[in-house]
């Protein structure tokens, strides 16, 4: 039961003025996120499409405490798509945001975060790819759907993101699953109270195979955000009754983990498309990595002692 713990010490600063110094800490670092600027992402997305793979770029960082905050998260965004337009890889690269990072969690933050995510949506669109909304904790999924509804009016291409481990994502999915909607499923990775999240691993795992039923079965493109084995086998499976074709849904794993599966999914020719994550403020997105599995962390004790 390590993994509430660590997500608990993701929000304490003295722990993150631990781990930002301790000796290992860049070499596990360096493992999930790609780099602190767009000039070291570039690269990794033009390796990725040479092996026909497919990148969702995240800018991390969520402790936004001031509007201004909040515009340059927004701005770095922008740049991000600028690089991409002039290498021409915009159809290779959608983003991944939080409204978090836009001022959702502000004063009149729901309007503040449509505001500064729109024109990231706009100028996405206008270079061929688009952007999918992450969920984050659940008092702010409302907001997050809310908003995707709003972009779709314009942006119908823009996804979002639904969590098995929630009671309420079942009800999310049918609403989602209609045509022309991107919907990715993952666990979840945020600490959640019993009374709206399952708990156990194993019901997690059966949320998740029911969801993706769920998806699988409608109108709109699934993808299937999971590095479990069984859990992507399960999921080819589904679509195969439900008599899609490799290319009517994706699957999606994180930069840094299982590299290898990466590139066999590609090889047998489903879309497969890699969450890469970059910037400065790592802390957040690292810490939910280590919660994530326990291998993760274990790996990261190793490296303390080794550089200690």
């Amino acid at each position: 039961m390590l993994g509430p713990v660590i997500l608990a010490a993701s929000r304490s600063d003295k722990m993150r003025r631990f781990i930002s110094a301790a000796p290992g800490t860049k070499q596990v670092v360096d493992r999930f996120i790609a780099g602190e600027t767009v000039d070291q992402v570039v690269p990794i997305v033009e390796d990725a499409a040479d092996k026909r793979l497919e990148v969702t770029l995240d800018v991390v960082g969520e402790d936004i405490t001031t509007p201004a905050q909040a515009e340059a998260a927004r701005d770095a965004y922008l740049e991000l798509i600028e690089r991409l337009k002039a290498l021409d890889l915009g159809p290779r690269a959608e983003m991944s945001v939080k409204l978090s990072m836009f001022g959702q969690a502000l004063e009149n933050g729901h309007e503040l975060a449509l505001a500064n995510v729109r024109p990231v949506v706009e100028a996405a669109a206008a270079i061929g790819t688009t952007v999918t909304l992450d969920a984050e904790d659940h008092t702010t999924l409302d907001s997050m759907f809310a908003i995707h509804e709003e972009l779709r009016k314009d942006f119908p291409q823009t996804g979002c993101v639904i969590q098995s481990y929630l009671f309420r994502t079942e009800d999310d999915a049918r609403r989602l699953a209609e045509a022309g909607s991107r919907v990715r499923i993952v666990k979840g990775a945020y600490k959640e109270p019993a009374s709206v999240a399952y708990q156990d691993k194993a019901e997690i795992d059966k949320a998740y195979v029911r969801i993706t039923r769920i998806l699988m079965e409608g109108e709109g493109y699934p993808m299937i955000g999971s590095h479990d084995p069984r859990l992507i086998a399960i999921a080819q499976e589904l679509g195969r009754q439900a008599g899609r074709k490799l290319d009517e849904y994706e699957f999606q794993m994180l930069y840094g983990i299982r590299s290898d599966e990466h590139v066999r999914l590609a090889a047998e020719g489903h879309r497969m498309r890699v969450y890469t994550a970059y910037g400065t403020d790592w802390y957040g997105y690292f810490m939910r990595r280590l919660a994530e599995k326990p291998a993760n962390l274990l790996f990261f004790g190793r490296s303390i002692l080794t550089k200690g």
